[in-house]
This record gives C-alpha cells, sequence and structure tokens, in this order.
C-alpha cells in the first residue's frame, strides 16, 4: 500500500504512516500473517505476549508451576493453560523477534505480560537485542490482598516500569487498566518514570462459572464497539496533561472509531478483535475510509485531528466529566 503522508503520526518516538497498530494477538505468530498486516497497511506490529511465567520457569518448571497443587485451590486445572498451550518460550520469541525483523520493514513491538518486578529486566534487553524496535509492558495484576492499599499497587507499576527502562535505550509503553483510583496521577508518575506511551485500556478478561462441574473456567469475548467509550474518555481528559504518547485499544472496529480516537488525542489505535473476525484486509477499509473521511471534511493530515476534540479543546470540557453521566441518565427514556 503506497504511504500516504497525510495519515503519518508519530508513537513512543517512532515516525509511523499512519495510526493503525495491531495489538497483541494470535496474529503476530505466524511471518506470513504479519506479511499480510504490513501489505494491508499496518504501520507497526504489537508482538503476542511473552508472559512472566515462561520467563521464570524452563519448561520442567512451568509443568510444575501449572499443574502443582491443583487439589489445593477452587480453580479447576483447567483454568490454567497447559506448558504445551504455550506456543513459544523464552528463546523461541527473541528468535521470532529476529524473523519479523527480517521479514518486514514496519516496527515490531515486543510485548511482555506479568505481575512483578522479576526477571523482565534481562529479557526486555534480550528483545531490544534481538531486534525490537520497542517494548510494551501489559501488567496485568489483580490485587486480592486486603491489606495492600492502592498507592502500593501504584508503586508497582512504576518499579516495573523504572526496572525495565533502566536497561533499554528503545522506547517502553505501558498498557494500563482503568481501575486506578486516580487515573490522571497515574498517568503522570509512569510519565515521570520514564513511559514512552501509555496503551488505554487493557481488559482483565472475568472468568465465569460453569454450574454443571462447578468450576470456575476462563472466558474470553472479543471487544465490542462499546469496550471503545472508556478508553475514548480518558485519552481526551489525559491529552495535554501528559506529554507521552497515548494509543487507544478495545472496541475499535471502523474507520469512524479510529478518527474519534485520533480527536480526543490518541497517536495510534490499536486493533484486534476486528482483525480476528474480519481478517488483515480490514486494515485497508479502515484507512480508505479515513482518507475519504477527511477529503470529506477538508482535514490535510492526521497531525491536524489529533486532540481537537480532547477535553483541553472542546467547547464544553464537562462533557467528559459528571455532567456528561447526568445528561444521559435524564435523557434517557424507558419503554413501558
Amino acid at each position: 500500500m503506497a504511504q500516504d503522508k497525510s495519515l503519518a503520526t508519530t508513537y513512543m518516538g517512532l515516525s509511523l504512516k499512519n495510526p493503525i497498530v495491531p495489538s497483541a494477538s494470535p496474529l503476530s505468530r505466524e511471518v506470513h500473517t504479519v506479511r499480510e498486516l504490513e501489505d494491508s497497511g499496518a504501520s507497526a506490529i504489537v508482538m503476542y505476549s511473552l508472559f512472566e511465567e515462561q520467563i521464570r520457569h524452563e519448561a520442567r518448571e512451568l509443568t510444575h508451576f501449572l499443574e502443582h497443587g491443583t487439589e489445593s485451590f477452587a480453580e479447576a486445572l483447567s483454568y490454567f493453560p497447559q506448558a504445551e498451550d504455550f506456543a513459544t518460550g523464552p528463546d523461541e520469541y527473541l528468535e521470532h523477534i529476529r524473523k519479523l525483523k527480517a521479514a518486514v520493514q514496519i516496527p515490531i513491538i515486543a510485548s511482555l505480560n506479568g505481575a512483578t518486578v522479576g526477571g523482565w529486566t534481562d529479557y526486555a534487553l534480550k528483545m531490544e537485542q534481538a531486534g525490537a524496535d520497542g517494548v510494551e509492558l501489559n501488567i496485568y495484576y489483580i490485587p486480592t490482598e486486603p491489606k495492600l492499599d492502592g498507592r502500593e499497587v501504584e508503586d508497582l507499576y512504576v518499579d516495573i516500569l523504572k526496572n525495565v527502562k533502566s536497561k533499554l535505550k528503545i522506547p517502553v509503553a505501558v498498557k494500563l487498566n482503568p481501575f486506578f483510583s486516580a487515573m490522571s496521577n497515574m498517568a503522570k508518575r509512569l510519565e515521570d518514570a520514564g513511559a514512552n506511551a501509555l496503551v488505554l485500556f487493557n481488559r482483565f478478561y472475568q472468568p465465569d462459572l460453569d454450574l454443571e462441574t462447578l468450576e470456575v473456567f476462563p472466558n474470553l469475548r472479543l471487544s465490542s464497539p462499546q469496550n471503545m467509550r472508556l478508553p475514548l474518555r480518558w485519552i481526551a481528559i489525559l491529552y495535554g496533561r501528559v506529554q507521552t504518547s497515548l494509543a487507544a485499544t478495545s472496541g475499535i472496529d471502523l474507520h469512524q472509531d479510529v478518527i474519534k480516537m485520533i480527536m480526543v488525542g490518541a497517536d495510534v489505535a490499536q486493533i484486534c478483535s476486528t482483525l480476528l473476525r474480519n481478517g488483515p484486509a480490514r486494515i485497508k477499509e479502515i484507512l480508505k475510509g479515513m482518507k475519504e473521511w477527511m477529503e470529506e471534511h477538508e482535514y490535510e493530515s492526521v497531525e491536524q485531528m489529533k486532540g481537537s476534540m480532547s477535553q483541553v479543546a472542546c467547547s464544553d470540557p464537562s462533557a467528559f466529566e459528571r455532567a456528561n453521566y447526568m445528561k444521559a441518565l435524564i435523557s434517557y427514556t424507558a419503554k413501558v
């Protein structure tokens, strides 16, 4: 696909040909699929995640970790992935980075998924040495201990970021969840700790119950358009309050969704579910729709649109806060 300078953007210090970045998913497991994504117009790729558990355990240790003591917990053994379910180990992941870098021209962003400071730093450095253009930290942590207060949870995120940033030269993004009590403050803390980008938001996949077997089991559902409302609001609020790059993710399906995210201040839109449903060619449709919309509404570039509907630029800043909540409730009419 020919590059169009009007679609160009900058994300975590990387110059990208457009704002469409496939997020971490199984689509990055095969070299030929990543080539298809590039050919369809993807400006960068976030690789599937390397899990902290894979880093901390060799294959035999990982099997022990997943299977040991299952009788002692309410969760069924089937709730946890089997050792063979992990597509690659740490060494294979690094080799896959090398293969992707040799196969495509767009930036490759590695992904680390975990919840402790642990051994992330060494493998983040190895990812950089393997050729990764950036690293995304997907910090998936559920604080269940009642004695653990909110500040300690925030400190964990900051410490993980500082630990990784201390060794790397390539940019680092942090994929956040929406459950912090003071999101703006948390975003600022991460920016001050060196985050080159914030990705809003990580979806915590919720477990379900099987009432016949009385087991807990994982339940993954692809995102829907409704899921984009939360990142849209917080990117609009954070734009201008932090200087780090902002990536929108979750529920982004159509070209209009991407345009909305850019207008509230996103540098890129990370898409996944729509690609899993429709294939890599979906990117071409989105980019075509964006270009046509921009021409129709006389926008010359993505940069011109960026942040134009953020809270700091909006004619009614309260629309992103409590006023929106009140107006929505008052205006709703129930069917009788």
